[in-house]
């Protein structure tokens, strides 16, 4: 009923920059908070930036400076801008979405699949 998709992962040098996408389609109502979440190899699923419906972000504080979180509510499309990035930023990046269908007013959390990001060079 509802499908998050990332795009934009691959491979940069330190110090490059990717940009991020996730774009939710379906039988959207609304969605609420959007975020970005990576899991390295070996280690546990980490929070990278959130944005609520209203604008409003919180950051890592190891992505703060660098990253920037963002989306567009018009295409229920949120973006993640990864500038200065470092090897230890390499990971697979989800995206998750607190949404409301239009066929159930409960709101859930729903998550894409992952992009990969490897930094290296």
């Amino acid at each position: 009923q509802v499908h998050l998709v990332e795009s934009g992962g691959g491979l940069v040098q330190p110090g490059g920059s990717l940009r991020l996408s996730c774009a939710a389609s379906g039988s959207i109502f609304v969605i609420n908070s959007m975020g970005w979440y990576r899991q390295a190899p070996g280690k546990q699923r980490e929070l990278v930036a959130v944005i609520t419906s209203g604008g409003s972000t919180r950051y890592a504080d190891s992505v703060k400076g660098r990253f920037t979180i963002s989306r567009d509510n018009a295409k229920n499309t949120m973006y993640l801008q990864m500038n200065s990035l470092k090897p230890e930023d390499t990971a697979v990046y989800c995206c998750m979405g607190s949404i409301v269908l239009l066929t159930n007013p409960q709101m859930d959390t729903y998550w894409g699949q992952g992009t990969q990001v490897t930094v290296s060079s």
